[in-house]
């Protein structure tokens, strides 16, 4: 039935989205990943893969975290999840621009809000990519395999 099918979508339960990002998930609080859960993908998903950046970094484009392989079965990721090469379920973590594996919390410099883009793109295949690869080289391995796409944007502003 044309119209039927439920949009894949993203969302945390520690912040709405466009709202602004707990501090605890920032450089100024504990650091820690927010939770995050997402349903509704393609029915040919076979992994995910989680690109979070701010578009605002008066350098360029700011990468935060980068999470990919992340098992089909998998519907979301809790919270403070550990900063390792590969977690528990498989999947791996790459390198930031923080120059670090895992999760780094927004950072701006004081003065007007940035955005955090969490990006899931639900891909038809394993990446099967070892640990610490950068944004750029998964943009690359993922071509031709991006099923569907989900964002859920934070915004934070140092005081």
């Amino acid at each position: 039935m044309a119209g039927s099918a439920l949009a894949f979508e993203i969302e945390s339960a520690a912040f709405q989205s466009e709202q602004e990002i707990p501090v605890q998930y920032t450089c100024a609080g504990k650091d820690v990943s927010p939770p995050l859960h997402w349903k509704n993908p393609p029915a040919q998903t076979k992994s995910f893969v989680l690109i979070v950046d701010d578009p605002d970094a008066s350098i360029g484009t700011w990468v935060h975290w980068v999470v990919y392989d992340i098992p089909e079965t998998t519907d979301q990721l809790t919270e403070g999840l550990p900063k390792i090469e590969i977690l528990p379920d498989e999947s791996k973590q790459g390198i930031t621009d923080f120059g670090v594996v895992g999760y780094g919390g927004p950072c701006p410099p004081p003065g007007k809000p940035h955005h955090y883009h969490f990006k899931l793109y639900a891909l038809d295949a394993l990446l099967q990519l070892p640990p610490k690869q950068t944004k750029a080289e998964l943009l690359v391995a993922m071509q031709g395999h991006i099923l569907a796409e989900a964002e859920w944007v934070g915004q934070y502003e140092k005081k």
